[in-house]
């Protein structure tokens, strides 16, 4: 009895802190930082902030996006504009760049001041995570 009244309890504080006169798209703006960033090709993982990548972006309450994500490389190091827009249907993210960068391919899960992305491209699973 006591776990049926617990489970319920939960439910309705998630429920009531839900319905709270904020919407998503309120509570979504700010600045985010990579926090993970990594892909994981053939059961190796790559963590690409410890390659010295970063990638931050500021969603403005307009829908508009700015930020750099920097890919420090010998060969063909990326330097791309984030500059573009952001949507938000339900908990879901999405950005509109005209830089070519995964950013823009990848559906972002928004959760408590943070935007979580996981998407395969092929055999390659890129995940991050950008944290305000």
């Amino acid at each position: 009895m006591a776990s049926k009244f617990r489970t319920r309890s939960f439910a309705l504080l998630f429920a009531l802190a839900a319905c709270d006169g904020v919407s998503d798209s309120e509570r979504i703006p700010g600045e985010y930082r990579a926090t993970i960033l990594t892909a994981t090709e053939n059961g190796a993982t790559t963590d690409y902030l410890k390659e010295g990548v970063s990638l931050n972006i500021t969603l403005n309450e307009d829908g508009t996006t700015t930020g750099r994500l920097s890919v420090p490389d010998d060969v063909e190091p990326i330097d791309a504009s984030m500059a573009g827009r952001w949507t938000v249907r339900g908990d879901t993210v999405r950005f509109e760049q005209s830089a070519d960068t995964f950013v823009r391919d990848v559906p972002f899960l928004a959760r408590d001041g943070r935007l979580l992305g996981d998407r395969s491209f092929g055999g390659t699973r890129v995940r991050v995570l950008l944290s305000k």
